[in-house]
């Protein structure tokens, strides 16, 4: 049976979260138009999504989005 690698994250989820679409949105920038650079952008706002999420869900007068 195979073991997990258990990761210790050094840094909050929606943090790297925003990393990670900041750096997908300076990859974008240096790629030629087409669809390369159309992934890698939807891959940034779908980052940018999911730490929005992270926050709302975290946050502690948690109510629902209007």
């Amino acid at each position: 049976m195979q073991q997990r690698r258990r990761v210790k994250q050094t840094s909050p989820l929606d943090q790297r979260l925003t990393d990670q679409a900041e750096r997908l949105r300076k990859e974008a920038r240096g790629t030629p138009p087409g669809i390369e650079r159309e992934r890698l952008l939807r891959r940034a706002r779908q980052a940018e999504t999911a730490a929005d999420i992270e926050q709302w869900l975290t946050c502690p007068g948690l109510r629902t989005p209007s």
